[in-house]
């Protein structure tokens, strides 16, 4: 089986494509200067495009972590957006945690598993 790397450099690939399944790197906002619904909004068009370049889309998720900042004050805000964007009839498996960034203007970060 052939192993499909999108968009690579020395560190990383953005998406690892390899029998059917799709993973993509954590993905955060290009302008961290936006509040919590700018960067989930570029997010979430960020890995539309990546599901995209892998031969996916969202409809086929399997799998969402979604790391934040602060959960306490950006959950919901972030969570509406979700809802927006996520196919309600094809929920991934989900899980949301808060973490410690490198670099404190980041607020959230997701890594996503998806079907090819």
């Amino acid at each position: 089986m052939s192993i499909q790397r999108i968009e690579s450099n020395p560190r990383l690939s953005r998406s690892v494509v390899h029998n059917g399944v799709a993973w993509l790197s954590g993905v955060v906002a290009a302008d961290c200067r936006q509040d919590i619904q700018g960067q989930t909004r570029q997010v979430l068009q960020r890995i539309d495009e990546l599901l995209a370049a892998s031969g996916s889309d969202k409809h086929r998720l399997l799998s969402v972590q979604i790391w934040m900042k602060d959960m306490g004050r950006d959950f919901a805000a972030m969570n509406a957006l979700w809802s927006e964007w996520v196919d309600a009839a094809q929920t991934p498996a989900r899980a949301t945690a808060q973490v410690a960034f490198d670099d404190p203007d980041i607020l959230l970060e997701l890594i996503v598993t998806a079907a090819v």
